[in-house]
């Protein structure tokens, strides 16, 4: 009886340590990995501007019109031409905006002057 217990009592620990580690797993997906960075001039030169990847949803100003970007993130980020995010060429209406995604480099079509995080879920 006593090695049944000890074999019931190893399960238990066994499923309790898979458990914790699949949450831990799951915390650890949600959770900003990588860093997305802006420069003021064409192919990655100028002044670089790192992001804050917690301000998910949010609409940011950039204090000096950006050229282009280096992403190794596990978010994008939607880039505008214009400010408050909205879309379009510079000082025009539109539909044209640039999304970053998670891996790449490049430069943008205009001079950025405003962004959005996306989710990652």
């Amino acid at each position: 009886m006593k090695t049944n217990h000890r074999r019931a009592s190893r399960a238990v620990v066994a499923a309790a340590a898979a458990t914790l580690c699949l949450a831990g797993a799951s915390q650890a997906q949600a959770a900003t990995l990588g860093s997305v960075t802006f420069y003021t001039g064409a192919d990655r030169t100028g002044t670089a501007v790192q992001l804050d990847l917690t301000k998910v949803g949010v609409c940011q100003e950039l204090t000096a019109p950006v050229r282009s970007f280096y992403a190794a993130s596990n978010q994008s980020v939607d880039v505008f031409f214009n400010k408050d995010c909205t879309t379009g060429a510079p000082g025009q209406a539109g539909d044209l905006y640039f999304r970053t995604g998670t891996l790449g480099r490049g430069n943008f079509p205009y001079a950025a002057v405003s962004y959005r995080i996306r989710s990652t879920g």
